[in-house]
């Protein structure tokens, strides 16, 4: 039975482009995607700094243009990989951040702050975007919040899971579970269309983000969920196809007007932006324009964009979404016609070219669009956080059985991989296997746990490994192996040499890459040296606008011949005076909040003590002060 938490308990959907924070309402039987400050459901996944502070969400994205080196974006791509990953290198190429190899090849993120130079890993990123949608939550819940369920790409290995839940520690969120995200996408499917799923439905979730793609075959059943099947691309979503797009205009620019850009990070970051804002316009409509002024020395920019042309650019990447599709009902061996529902998820799934060949790979099947692709993960994720917190009376009580994303295994010798439970086994799960030493008189046997689809075992991914004793015999003495997945996809590996009783076992951490207990901690308490930053921030912006609206409204009254005819020489002298000190000061942006709060009171003191004066002779309602 799954542990109960207490105290309220969030969904996250954290995007490689956009995250969304969603909590079960109990009252109304429902979970509620809970709006930022902007009233958007949805917050770009960008964190920003400056000289002054740090921004995160809308007010990041909306300065990356003229501030591109320093915000931070597609931490997702980073998390828990290596920096001499492929992947990584080529993504470096297209970001205008700088990214550099740290400790165990971990990747870092170069920024300035405050005028200062920053290293910050992927995990760092992300918790400032995790705390930022705590923030939100504990905003419209009005109550501290600590829990969470966070969603990852089913496709995400066991080196990003884990990150992704340490970036969950940094922000001081105690991460229940970590879920795929088309498992969530279905559980916000199972619950909102429940009247529909009468006996057992077959539902395919297509899910076609920002930055990564994924897709789950489940089987529904009253209120059983079990995933047949997952496939997807950790690196596949509409990033990829909006970098095609600003590369073929790169191109365009340079041909036309012998303009090249591509080593200009400003003029870049405008382009990208321009080309995501045509992407959605093509979703709806055939062609549209982008119009930049002065993209790059003073050189305007302008192209009819037609959506037959992003198709052209784009159809390799869309019809890799469709073999990964084939390659799902493959694996969990179920023909198309099998199907019931087709659901679609994520932002790039309204697409127009992607609907139709996922409509014609289903042979003209009607694509469910009816729930909101934005939101369904996160969704589906405060459906699952409900489930495990104690006192949630109304959540149905729903039964989820997801899979292994990839296959695990030991090497074996040659350095091959032995698969013990291959990939999309439903979860929890336990497999045991005899092996046999390989030397006479033996006294060790190495076990080297992996994860991954080759053949060779180096070439997937090392989970961890241990040393068994075992006794001196003749080669061929029987070892049994064991590997065991619970309900939160946690691996146990034992083995034991039965003659001689010698056992040994592991739970996978995957410490190797992993941020260490201590890194935890410091990475903590920069991200509370970040918030105290933050507030102080706050705090120094309203003290000056509480300055500046007060000098305002002073000038207002003095600008009146009324109160001004009954101040006395020396009060003018002094209130003009005052007022000037405080406008000099609300131009001094290096000056400590409490100098700010010391000026609006010897204000208030000089003007009030004036206004005083002048009101002995009026009666209240009379007054000449607005103060």
């Amino acid at each position: 039975m799954a542990k109960k938490y207490e105290g309220p308990a969030i969904g996250i959907d954290l995007g490689t482009t956009y995250s969304c924070v969603a909590v079960w309402q109990d009252q109304n039987n429902r979970a509620e995607i809970i709006h930022n400050d902007q009233g958007n459901k949805t917050t770009p996944s960008f964190v920003a700094f400056t000289n002054d502070q740090r921004l995160i969400g809308e007010a990041a994205k909306n300065q990356a243009a003229s501030n591109p080196t320093n915000t931070v974006f597609d931490a997702k791509r980073l998390i828990g990989r290596k920096f001499s990953d492929s992947v990584i290198q080529n993504d470096i190429q297209l970001w205008p951040f700088k990214v550099v190899s740290g400790n165990d090849d971990k990747p870092e993120i170069i920024v300035k702050y405050k005028g200062e130079e920053k290293r910050l890993c992927a995990e760092e990123i992300s918790s400032m975007i995790l705390m930022h949608m705590c923030d939100i939550a504990e905003k419209f819940l009005e109550s501290p919040v600590k829990n969470a369920v966070v969603t990852v790409p089913a496709y995400f290995n066991d080196s990003q899971r884990k990150a992704t839940k340490d970036a969950g520690a940094i922000a001081g969120l105690n991460v229940m579970r970590i879920i795929n995200e088309p498992t969530a996408a279905a559980l916000a499917y199972g619950l909102q269309k429940r009247a529909n799923n009468v006996g057992k439905r077959n539902v395919f979730i297509f899910d076609l983000g920002g930055g990564t793609f994924d897709v789950s075959l489940l089987t529904l059943k009253d209120d059983s969920f079990d995933v047949k099947a997952t496939a997807g691309d950790t690196h596949l979503g509409g990033e990829d196809f909006d970098s095609r797009m600003v590369n073929h205009l790169v191109n365009e620019l340079k041909r036309k007007s012998k303009v090249d850009i591509s080593a200009n990070p400003r003029a870049l970051r405008r382009l990208r932006t321009a080309c995501e804002r045509a992407k959605r316009t093509l979703s709806f409509d055939t062609e549209t324009t982008i119009d930049i002024d002065a993209l790059y020395e003073g050189v305007d920019f302008y192209s009819l964009v037609t959506r037959a042309k992003f198709e052209q650019l784009n159809m390799e990447l869309f019809e890799k979404c469709m073999e990964i599709v084939k390659s799902c009902l493959a694996d969990a061996k179920m023909e198309k016609s099998s199907i019931d529902d087709v659901v679609l998820v994520g932002g790039s799934s309204r697409i127009p070219k992607v609907k139709q060949l996922l409509q014609d790979l289903f042979k003209g099947k009607e694509l469910c669009k009816s729930i909101n692709p934005d939101e369904a993960v996160a969704y589906g994720a405060a459906v699952q956080a409900a489930l495990l917190c104690e006192g949630i009376k109304n959540v149905p009580n729903l039964v989820l059985h997801d899979v292994t994303p990839l296959s695990l295994g030991k090497s074996n010798i040659g350095d091959v991989m032995s698969v013990m439970i291959p990939r999309n086994t439903s979860i929890p799960v336990k497999k045991k296997s005899e092996y046999y030493t390989v030397a006479d008189n033996q006294s060790i046997a190495y076990i080297e746990v992996y994860e991954g689809e080759r053949m060779v075992a180096s070439e997937n991914n090392l989970l961890g490994w241990f040393n068994l004793s075992v006794r001196r015999a003749p080669r061929g003495l029987p070892i049994q192996v064991c590997f065991s997945i619970d309900a939160d996809g946690i691996l146990n590996v034992s083995a034991e040499e039965e003659t001689s009783g010698n056992k040994k076992d592991i739970t996978i951490t995957n410490e190797n890459g992993r941020l260490s207990s201590q890194e935890i901690e410091r990475m903590i308490e920069e991200a509370e040296h970040f918030k105290s930053e933050d507030m102080k921030h706050v705090k120094k912006s309203k003290a000056m606008r509480a300055l500046d609206d007060y000098v305002y409204n002073m000038k207002k009254v003095m600008n009146d011949n009324s109160v001004t005819s009954k101040l006395t020489a020396v009060d003018k002298v002094k209130i003009n005076s005052a007022m000037t000190k405080g406008e000099d000061l609300i131009d001094d942006k290096d000056q400590e909040t409490f100098v700010f709060v010391d000026v609006l009171r010897e204000l208030e003191s000089i003007f009030e003590s004036a206004m005083k004066k002048i009101n002995k002779g009026y009666s209240e309602d009379e007054s000449v002060s607005d103060f």
